[in-house]
C-alpha cells in the first residue's frame, strides 16, 4: 500500500469530520461570513485549535474580501495550499556529523511510546541502520519488557538494567554500548511520569546532560510520541516536555483511530515543532515519515 493510500486509510475519521464536514456546507454556495463562521467552527471542533483556525479563517476572509475567491467549491483548493505551506519543513530525522545519532524518546505513559519506538526502529533498520535501544524507562517493568521483546524481534541490541536503576545510567552504558558496536543510531526510551512534573523536568535534563558527555552534542533528535486521539491534550504534553527537554520532533501515535488528525495542524500552528512521523496502524511497518503535502491530500480526498 502506498504512501497516500495509507495515510487515506489511517484519516478517514479526521477526514470525515473535517473535509467531509466542509465539503457539505461550501456545496452549491457562494462565500459570505456566514459561510466562513462554518468553516471556522468545523475547523475548532476537529481539534485544529484555536490560532491556527485563526490563521485559516483570517486568510479565507482576506481572500474572499479581496473577490479573490468567491465560490464555495474554491474553500477547499484554497484551505489545503495554506495547510501545506504551513505543514512543510522539518520532516526526517538530523543526523549527527559523527556516528551514532542520538534519539530521546520522550512522552507519557499511554501514548504509544514504547511500540512508536518499534517502529521507528524497524524503519531505519530497514534503511541499513545499526540500530542500539536504551531501555530508560526504569520505572515500569513493562516498559522495559515490551522493548525487550521488539528489540528481539528486530534484530537489535538493547540495553537495560533492574526496575527502579538510574535511568540516566542507563542512557550512559546505552551511549558506551551504541558506540562500542559501531551503532549508527542510539534511540532512548524515557519514563513518561514521574511524581511530579519537577521530577519529570529534572530527570530528562540529567539523561540529557550524560549524553552529551558521552557522545558530544547528544541527543541530536529529542522526538516527543503524541496519542492523536486525545486531541487537544496532547498539545499541553507537547508544551511540557518541551519546557524539560527541548524537542525537535513529533511522532504522533494511533492517528488510525481518531477523528481528530487536525491536531497536526494545531500543533504546528502553537508550537513550531514538526511532526516528523506518524503512525497509521499497529504493526511495526504502520509508520510514515510525514510529508506535509500527502497528509493535505490524504485529509482532503
Amino acid at each position: 500500500m502506498g504512501l497516500l493510500s495509507r495515510l487515506k486509510k489511517g484519516l478517514k475519521k479526521t477526514r470525515d469530520a473535517l473535509a467531509g464536514g466542509i465539503a457539505r456546507v461550501v456545496r452549491g454556495r457562494r462565500i459570505d461570513e456566514d459561510l466562513i463562521e462554518e468553516i471556522e467552527e468545523i475547523l475548532l471542533t476537529s481539534d485544529v485549535g484555536v490560532p491556527a483556525t485563526q490563521t485559516y479563517v483570517d486568510a479565507l476572509t482576506q481572500a474572499y474580501k479581496k473577490k479573490e475567491i468567491r465560490e464555495g467549491e474554491e474553500v477547499i483548493p484554497f484551505l489545503k495550499q495554506r495547510m501545506a505551506e504551513n505543514l512543510a519543513s522539518g520532516g526526517g530525522l538530523k543526523s549527527a556529523a559523527r556516528k551514532p545519532t542520538v534519539i530521546l524518546v520522550v512522552g507519557v505513559n499511554g501514548a504509544g511510546k514504547t511500540t512508536s519506538i518499534a517502529k521507528l526502529t524497524k524503519h531505519l533498520v530497514d534503511q541499513g541502520h545499526k540500530v542500539v535501544l536504551g531501555a530508560g524507562d526504569t520505572f515500569r517493568a513493562a516498559a522495559v519488557e515490551q522493548l525487550t521483546i521488539w528489540s528481539k524481534r528486530l534484530g537489535v541490541e538493547i540495553v537495560k538494567q533492574t526496575q527502579g536503576s538510574d535511568p540516566a545510567a542507563v542512557a550512559y552504558d546505552a551511549a558506551d554500548a551504541a558506540l562500542a558496536r559501531g551503532a549508527d543510531i542510539l534511540i532512548v526510551d524515557t519514563a513518561g511520569r514521574l511524581h511530579t512534573q519537577k521530577n519529570l523536568m529534572e530527570e530528562l535534563k540529567k539523561i540529557r546532560k550524560v549524553l552529551d558527555r558521552r557522545i558530544p552534542g547528544a541527543p541530536h533528535e529529542t522526538l516527543i510520541v503524541l496519542d492523536a486521539t486525545t486531541g487537544q491534550n496532547a498539545l499541553q504534553q507537547a508544551r511540557m516536555f518541551h519546557e524539560a527537554a527541548p524537542v525537535t520532533g513529533i511522532f504522533l501515535a494511533k492517528l488510525d483511530g481518531t477523528a481528530k488528525g487536525g491536531i497536526v495542524l494545531s500543533i504546528r500552528g502553537e508550537m513550531d515543532i514538526p511532526v516528523k512521523f506518524v503512525g497509521v496502524g499497529e504493526k511495526a511497518e504502520d509508520l510514515e515519515v510525514f510529508d506535509a503535502n500527502a497528509f493535505v491530500d490524504a485529509l482532503f480526498s
